[in-house]
């Protein structure tokens, strides 16, 4: 089976559901249309409904494989045990969810598919931009259609975006102090639908993540590894979907890659 035989399907699927559920409640929400599943981690009605749409879609096509959501795992944890299964949708059906609850950008949808516990195929959709990143194992990245690769390394201080939010005070002031001077430290999209796009294109060279939940990464892992790029646990170890583990670093280049875990990877070995 080729994955890559589902790809323009699954982009089909993406973007309906972006034009009939997502971009329809985009600035247009009540209150009553968010909630908090835990301090600082929104959920709306968009949400919901477009999970439960994608869900279903993609069902449809690959009948064999378990699907798991963002929404559907925070109702009952035992979805994600699922995640190793032979064939798995794994679905983050509004990526950047604080963003676009406060009608802002960047926000994103993400699907991946997992096959035995390694991610297989991966797109992250860009619904105001109509921009569609897509990988698929061991063929390549693609950016609306064109095969994309990594630009050279910058000259310079290399773009770091660091997601701390998730990090022990210690790390975060243990990092932040490592990578003043090394880098040129900008803000967090606040939506890894966007930040890995941005690892990609070299907007930013060095991204690093303590969380690391599957629908927000799997498919993003894949697409930056498969347009040259290098995104893997600290230690270097390959992600895998079904892994309960923290860290990640992300960068525009292997070498990048190596330079930062050198730099940066002590805060994290305990």
């Amino acid at each position: 089976m080729k994955y890559s035989d589902f790809n323009l399907s699954v982009q089909e699927i993406i973007r309906q559901v972006a034009r009939e559920v997502v971009l329809p409640h985009y600035q247009n929400l009540q209150t009553s249309d968010i909630q908090e599943k835990s301090p600082g981690d929104l959920v709306t009605v968009a949400d919901k409904l477009s999970e439960e749409m994608l869900s279903d879609k993609l069902a449809t096509l690959l009948p064999d494989a378990a699907v798991i959501g963002e929404e559907a795992s925070a109702l009952d944890p035992s979805v994600m045990d699922h995640l190793a299964d032979n064939l798995a949708w794994i679905i983050d059906p509004i990526d950047g969810t604080g963003n676009f609850a406060a009608g802002n950008p960047p926000f994103g949808m993400i699907v991946a598919l997992s096959k035995k516990n390694e991610t297989v195929a991966g797109w992250l959709y860009d619904p105001l931009s109509n921009r569609m990143c897509y990988a698929s194992k061991g063929q390549g990245a693609f950016l609306n259609g064109e095969k994309l690769t990594v630009s050279a390394d910058p000259v310079g201080k290399p773009v770091a975006a660091l997601a701390t939010g998730f990090m022990t005070s210690e790390q975060r002031d243990k990092l932040l102090s490592a990578a003043e001077g090394y880098y040129h430290i900008v803000d967090i999209p606040r939506c890894a639908a966007e930040q890995y796009p941005r690892l990609a294109l070299g907007t930013n060279h060095i991204s690093t993540f303590e969380r690391s939940l599957p629908w927000d990464h799997a498919a993003g892992l894949l697409f930056l590894n498969e347009a040259g790029g290098k995104a893997a646990r600290w230690n270097g170890d390959m992600y895998r979907p079904a892994d309960r583990k923290t860290g990640l670093l992300g960068a525009s280049s292997p070498n990048l890659w190596d330079e930062a875990a050198e730099l940066l990877a002590n805060i994290f070995s305990d």
